[in-house]
């Protein structure tokens, strides 16, 4: 109840009487007050008046149960949200969700991890209070090899989100990292489960850093929106515009499994077409010119000799980022 008290307050631009609320929610007065009172003790400011009733003037940066369940409005993702203060992995708990059989959309939001782990095995930094950390369950009807193109998705819609949300020039590292000014502060790490020809499910794990200021001397290309832009962020903010456009673009992909349609706006902000990429996979390591990112996801470069190659797998720097020069 406390989440659709909050989520009415967020939606009215006047005060509102607390028998307003009572008759909306179906629930008693007193009811209202105690909800009132507790979201009060979280932080949010909510002025209280004998005549007008309460209005919703300040929300904290904080990220709960009850507050994305306020923000989300998406149709399928994110019905069903299990949060955590702290936990190992969001990743990980949807992998056990999964196998129990939870629906599509399934959301798992922390605080703060304790065992976050990103591409190859990477560490990725976990404070508490200040970042994103959540992984989403997709069950897709696709071919295992077309997993993939899903994280392509993600990260245009992510890079959208904090366009939107912060104003920075957030762009794409193919295929799934975000930089803003050269330096990451988002990791996509996807996962599945599958069979020869389909996909059990999908886990996507999303790491935002919005408001860290300190990263340790072994990340020394992580950096924070708060860092680029010079101000704090709500991190809701970004949860709320990133599943509305996630939404969006992920069921248009279901239905026809391509990602043609939001290749246009991909390539736009996709930094890797930039300039000379240095490829590096379990045999070589070469420098070739990106040509082009096509409808299966793939990374077409041209090596020094003037081959075309597609790339979909190994490790990819980008000049000028990364520590690559």
């Amino acid at each position: 109840m406390k989440e659709k008290v909050l989520k009415y307050l967020k939606e009215q631009k006047e005060y509102v009487s607390g028998e307003q609320i009572s008759k909306k929610l179906g629930v008693t007065r007193a009811s209202i007050w105690k909800i009132i009172n507790k979201l009060k003790e979280e932080g949010y400011m909510i002025e209280s008046s004998t005549k007008k009733g309460y209005k919703l003037m300040e929300v904290p940066n904080i990220i709960t149960k009850e507050e994305v369940q306020s923000i989300i409005k998406t149709q399928c993702l994110g019905k069903n949200i299990n949060y955590f203060s702290e936990i190992d992995s969001t990743n990980e708990i949807v992998k056990k969700l999964a196998r129990k059989g939870e629906a599509e959309g399934t959301i798992v939001i922390a605080d703060k991890q304790t065992a976050g782990k990103g591409r190859l095995g990477r560490v990725w930094e976990s404070p508490s209070g200040v970042n994103i950390f959540m992984s989403i369950l997709l069950r897709p009807q696709i071919k295992p090899d077309k997993a993939s193109q899903i994280t392509l998705i993600v990260g245009l819609a992510m890079c959208e989100a904090i366009r939107e949300v912060t104003g920075l020039d957030a762009r794409i590292k193919w295929p799934n990292d975000i930089v803003v000014n050269g330096k990451k502060v988002c990791g996509i790490l996807t996962e599945m489960s599958a069979e020869i020809d389909c996909v059990n499910y999908v886990v996507v794990g999303i790491g935002v850093n919005v408001n860290q200021m300190e990263f340790s001397e072994n990340l020394p290309h992580a950096t924070s929106l708060k860092i680029e832009g010079g101000k704090e962020y709500q991190r809701g903010n970004i949860i709320s515009v990133f599943f509305d456009k996630f939404e969006s673009y992920y069921m248009a992909y279901k239905t026809d499994i391509t990602l043609e349609p939001i290749l246009p706006a991909y390539k736009t902000y996709c930094i890797t077409l930039a300039d000379k990429v240095k490829i590096i996979d379990s045999i070589q390591e070469y420098i070739a010119e990106p040509v082009d990112v096509l409808a299966d996801g793939s990374l077409v470069v041209k090596n020094e000799e003037g081959e075309e190659k597609r790339i979909f797998t190994g490790e990819v720097s980008v000049r000028g980022i990364y520590g690559y020069v």
